[in-house]
């Protein structure tokens, strides 16, 4: 908020970098829950203590300050301390998806220069083909006995004391790879303060009260991940944490775990919407949905059936994760910008445009040190993405009279059809209220005349069919005639991100063998 002309301070009063200030929070509330996973619970004063143990045997492995170390790990709590150990090192963490494999894998691997590699030992098969392509890489492995390094020498190592913690906090500590589903991955540098500012902002959306519980099924290796491990040292929440997202265990770990906030992005919701309803849909403890990419057909029905409301937002690794914020409940709207941001609607050529004008979101800080400060080791992409002290994010939206903001898509996941631009996004928002579609996916598909048509993957509820013409009378009542689809692909999976994005880069775009609506004769109405 502003008070006073003054811009709201996204750290508080306090700058102590996140090692820092997770000892002051273990010396002031040492017996608090920090996480529970499975069994297993961790303490403030626990979890303080094993970062100093794992900086020490890091240390003693010849860790050091700004030293780019990669980690793939599953969610657990090795996994949680190791990255608060290298926090307070001030190395500089390079997190991997655990599901990547073959050239994704290794371009991570060799693009990040990582001196050094933690991995838990059921990834070996994927790592090891790698290990000639990463040189002088010292590998620390995790439940791979006598194999290389253990991890657990270095977690166990018998010395807890607390060294200075000489991180800055504008340090790069992380380098984040972006998921890479429209080209390469990016690895977005980010500081401890742009950290602290992610969990910030998250406390700020989800309204939180000391007490609180969150449902993590986020992997610590995406930001959404991190940012609740830094969130829940900033303020007296516990972590109720799973190692993946599961829709049929979704509300009964809720229930279990008594949380009273939940995490979604993408077609979460979508998901828990769609499974068969049940007489207790509203019995359960859980407050807040928070998070980015709810659909406007799922909104209120979410809400109604389950009486939870949602808090939608939108942001990117390079802005701290956040940018505006719906704490409203407008239907549809990612809400205001934060205060520490100013964001704007442009054309292609830059110039600034009105309500209800969609251009491009670009994003400028108006309190230092929160955006990114580049890619790394990618000097191209950056200079295209940060431009004149504003972060061009691809992303194409509008916002209204009262400046609330609404995302329509990304401009790589556009299609331009007989002179009209179609966005993905609204296309699949439509096709998924169909009552036997479960998911669906749109790409653009190049034609006989060097155009684009749309061709869309459906993956249908369980046991259903549909035939696809019946499909295009349903579409064209309800989208614009060049949004129909002419092809129609079905699927049984969709291959996904760990964030339940569908990676469309791994559709084929092949056109034979599927329904083409041109070689039918129906005609689309045009009216």
């Amino acid at each position: 908020m502003v008070v006073g002309g003054v811009i709201e301070i996204p750290w508080g009063r306090s700058d102590l970098v996140i090692g820092s200030l997770l000892e002051h929070r273990a010396a002031e509330d040492a017996d608090f829950v920090f996480a529970r996973l499975g069994e297993r619970t961790i303490t403030m004063q626990a979890l303080a203590s094993a970062m100093n143990r794992a900086a020490n045997g890091f240390t003693a492995l010849g860790i050091r300050r700004g030293d780019r170390v990669s980690v793939m790990l599953a969610n657990h709590l090795d996994h949680i301390v190791t990255f608060f150990a290298l926090l307070k090192l001030g190395a500089c963490l390079v997190p991997v998806n655990v599901h990547l494999r073959g050239e994704g894998l290794s371009f991570i691997l060799e693009h990040s220069q990582a001196q050094f590699m933690i991995a838990d030992g059921r990834f070996a098969e994927a790592v090891e083909p790698l290990l000639a392509g990463l040189g002088r890489t010292t590998l620390i492995w995790r439940d791979r006995s006598g194999v290389g390094i253990d991890l657990a020498e270095i977690l166990q190592h018998r010395d807890d004391t607390s060294r200075p913690c000489l991180v800055e906090p504008d340090d790069v500590v992380t380098i984040s790879f972006t998921s890479g589903t429209t080209g390469l991955p990016k690895g977005v540098m980010m500081t401890d303060r742009m950290l602290r500012c992610c969990g910030h902002a998250a406390s700020r959306l989800t309204d939180i009260r000391p007490g609180d519980i969150f449902y993590s099924w986020e992997p610590l290796y995406h930001i959404g991940g991190s940012e609740v491990l830094v969130m829940a040292v900033q303020n007296r929440i516990t972590l109720a944490m799973v190692e993946r997202f599961s829709v049929s265990r979704f509300w009964s770990d809720a229930r279990a775990f008594g949380a009273t906030h939940i995490h979604f992005l993408g077609g979460v919701l979508a998901l828990l919407l769609k499974e068969p309803s049940h007489p207790d849909d509203r019995e359960h403890p859980v407050r807040i949905a928070w998070g980015g990419g709810c659909p406007v057909d799922v909104w209120r029905s979410f809400e109604q059936r389950f009486g939870v409301p949602i808090r939608e937002c939108y942001g990117m690794t390079e802005t701290s994760s956040f940018a505006t914020q719906n704490r409203d409940g407008k239907v549809g709207s990612v809400g205001k910008p934060l205060p520490w941001y100013e964001l704007r609607i442009v054309d292609e050529n830059g110039q600034a445009l009105g309500p209800g004008q969609r251009g491009e979101f670009r994003v400028r800080e108006k309190v230092p040190g929160l955006i990114t400060k580049g890619y790394f080791n990618n000097p191209e992409a950056t200079a295209d993405t940060l431009r004149d002290g504003w972060l061009c994010t691809g992303d194409i939206g509008y916002f209204d009279e009262d400046g609330d903001f609404y995302f329509v898509g990304r401009k790589k996941d556009s299609i331009r059809r007989r002179g009209e631009n179609i966005t993905a996004f609204e296309v699949e928002r439509i096709a998924n209220e169909h009552p036997v579609v479960a998911e669906s996916a749109v790409v653009g598909v190049q034609n006989e005349i060097s155009d684009e048509d749309v061709k869309i993957f459906l993956r249908l509820q369980p046991g259903a069919s549909l035939d696809p013409l019946d499909f295009i009378r349903w579409a064209e009542t309800r989208m614009a005639y060049f949004q129909v689809p002419r092809y129609i692909a079905f699927v049984e999976v969709f291959a996904k991100t760990p964030t339940e994005r569908i990676r469309k880069e791994v559709l084929p775009r092949n056109t034979t063998g599927i329904f083409d609506l041109e070689a039918t004769e129906y005609k689309l109405k045009r009216s």
